[in-house]
């Protein structure tokens, strides 16, 4: 009879929050066996001992039921194919970043539309962009004037290949809009 401790153990289980063998403190347990045929309700002690006889875990996999459900099964095989289940999804998910692209009141037409460019790449890439116009000393008299129809241009040229998030708006001495990808 091979027997297996629980203490090798620790560290992963902390991280999945599941208890396993002699961690598990209930009385009596509803005991699923490793083929998944169910065995109904028997002592925590029993069900240990059953595990321990077949040289596997005796791993809690429901407490909220009642009695809470245990499954006998490899716990090392369990733990692993839930990191790949977890690095899958993750592999799934796609992060939105959000890019800037600055500009001053007297930008020139050709480093605005080099500027454009780069924020139709951003998009393409699916990131959101946060254009920002910032205003030096006097130049914030110029704020409502040239840096509204300048945003506002921006904003007209890229209407079809982007959803305008947020309208430009003043945040202390700049002017901030946001662009993201159509969906």
């Amino acid at each position: 009879m091979k027997k297996r401790s629980s203490s090798r153990k620790v560290s992963s289980q902390q991280d999945l929050k599941i208890k396993i063998n002699q961690d598990i403190d209930y009385r009596e347990v509803r005991l699923i066996d490793a083929d998944g045929s169910q065995r109904g309700v028997v002592s925590t002690r029993a069900a240990l001992e059953a595990a321990m006889e077949q040289g596997l875990d005796l791993v809690e996999v429901s407490d909220k039921a009642d009695p809470p459900v245990c499954r006998i099964m490899n716990f090392d095989k369990f733990r692993y194919e839930l990191k790949k289940k977890q690095q899958e999804a993750k592999k799934k998910q796609t992060v939105i970043e959000t890019r800037e692209i600055k500009f001053r009141p007297k930008t020139e037409e050709h480093d605005l539309a080099f500027k454009i460019r780069k924020i139709r790449e951003f998009l393409e890439e699916k990131n959101k962009v946060k254009v920002t116009m910032r205003f030096r000393g006097r130049e914030i008299v110029y704020a409502q004037t040239i840096g509204m129809d300048a945003l506002t241009k921006i904003a007209d040229t890229l209407r079809e290949d982007c959803v305008i998030i947020q309208e430009p708006k003043m945040e202390g001495r700049q002017l901030v809009m946001f662009v993201g990808p159509k969906a």
